[in-house]
């Protein structure tokens, strides 16, 4: 109506089209006044929302975007962000499910118990540390990941890669993990499942030298390091499987960058109240330190 108004009466094509005069009028109004508070509103906050979602690699959903809100002091519901998101047709990515891969135990020559029985945070660093190994396809070839990871901030502490697996590639993933941590009290346990890397006589030495409790769950049953196969679907889900990958040069760098900057220290955890693993880490050593200056008080 609003193209032909000038060729056509208003009330001649109101009745024709069955509508009414006065409602093309208020049409007409609303339209020359633009938009109002309300869908200012919901545009400015569909274009945050948008922006968080940019800024995690189009991987964050409703609750770690509104966590994103929180941090930058915006206060924002969940429910909010989610039907932003469906208005834009924003998806987050979510991990698939779980399948287990059965571990081929290697020779017992020493016992090693289940120090963990599935109790991984303890609620404090350095108390129990979570290890495992898994394939990323290449153009050239697999390529072999091990991860260590601090089971309390969800931390990767230490990691290795390389075109073989063996007791090597765990071992340099500990050494680094330890590097890292320096000295603390007590000793950590060192978790993983009854692969053939991590029941070496090599691994038993240098654990013992570095004087780390191992532990390992029971042959088969996925589950007792489950916490480690969370890691690598994380990874693969918002990450490894997103692209191709033809060397393992490019693979390497690529995967090295994401668990330091992505992982490590921008991607939100909901196990942690939606933080990332080295805030997380550095609140705990904070309250821990104003604790004792407490109680020395």
């Amino acid at each position: 109506m609003a193209q032909e108004k000038a060729n056509y009466e208003v009330s001649r094509m109101a009745r024709l089209l069955g509508v009414s005069r006065a409602g093309y009028y208020r049409w007409a109004s609303r339209r020359d006044a633009g938009p109002g508070p309300q869908a200012t509103r919901r545009a400015a906050l569909d274009e945050q929302v948008r922006s968080f979602y940019d800024a995690s690699d189009r991987v964050y959903g409703a609750p770690r975007i509104t966590a994103d809100f929180q941090a930058a002091g915006i206060g924002v519901n969940v429910k909010t962000v989610a039907a932003s998101m469906r208005r834009q047709g924003l998806e987050g990515v979510s991990p698939r499910r779980f399948t287990p891969v059965t571990t081929i135990p290697g020779v017992p020559a020493h016992r090693i118990p289940d120090r963990v029985n599935r109790r991984w945070d303890t609620g404090e660093l350095n108390q129990v540390w979570i290890s495992g190994i898994t394939y990323l396809r290449t153009g050239e070839g697999w390529l072999y990941l091990c991860v260590v990871r601090d089971a309390c901030s969800r931390r990767v502490l230490g990691w290795a890669m390389d075109s073989h697996q063996d007791a090597d590639l765990v071992e340099r993933a500990l050494r680094t993990a330890t590097t890292l941590r320096g000295s603390f009290d007590g000793t950590v346990v060192f978790h993983a499942d009854r692969g053939t890397q991590y029941t070496s006589a090599q691994l038993h030495r240098a654990t013992t030298e570095l004087g780390i409790d191992q532990s390992m769950g029971r042959t088969g049953v996925c589950f007792d390091n489950a916490m480690a196969e969370s890691f690598f679907a994380t990874l693969k889900t918002e990450f490894y499987d997103r692209r191709t990958w033809p060397t393992r040069a490019e693979a390497h760098r690529e995967v090295a960058r994401w668990i330091e900057v992505v992982y490590n220290r921008r991607r939100r955890h909901s196990a942690i109240g939606y933080d990332t693993p080295v805030d997380y880490e550095h609140t705990l050593t904070n309250n821990k330190v104003e604790t004792s200056m407490d109680q020395a008080a």
